[in-house]
């Protein structure tokens, strides 16, 4: 097989990250139209990440956020978004860079995306400011994403041609 020097699998997960944003943008918007709602799969260790101590420490790899009926205050930038949150019935604020989604569904469209999260890798690290002071990540964590499947973080590395 040939080698591919254009990167068809960077440039289409870049487009998907764009789709995404756009979603969330019109959501921020306009508000949720008919019975779409989203199942929005992060890594909570990612660089930029945002969430409280509590959040981080029960949800240390992985932790998936519905947007459907009780969210407030989402806000969406060039690189992430903001979303406030009732979790245990205590109100929270997330901030979640786009490229620490790892999936994205919207199960009335039938609409599903993965994504790579190069969450160790350094150029992540370089495009993200710190994230705020939690743990270090212990092994690999796994929750279960959403429609109980439990999501995995491959780094795109694994797919990169090594030069040598």
């Amino acid at each position: 097989m040939a080698e591919d020097l254009i990167r068809y699998d960077v440039l289409a997960q870049e487009a998907l990250r764009g789709l995404v944003k756009k979603v969330l943008t019109e959501v921020a918007q306009a508000g949720l139209p008919g019975e779409h709602h989203f199942f929005v799969t992060f890594n909570t260790r990612y660089p930029g990440v945002r969430i409280s101590p509590r959040i981080a420490a029960e949800y240390p790899g992985e932790m998936t956020v519905v947007l459907q009926h009780q969210f407030w205050d989402l806000a969406v930038s060039d690189s992430a978004f903001d979303v406030g949150l009732s979790f245990k019935g205590v109100p929270e604020t997330l901030h979640v860079p786009l490229r620490a989604i790892s999936s994205f569904v919207d199960p009335h469209a039938g609409f599903q995306v993965k994504f790579e999260t190069a969450y160790d890798q350094p150029e992540a690290a370089a495009a993200e400011p710190a994230p705020a002071p939690v743990e270090p990540a212990k092994a690999e964590e796994k929750k279960p994403a959403a429609g109980g499947e439990t999501a995995a973080v491959v780094s795109l590395d694994t797919f990169r041609k090594k030069k040598g």
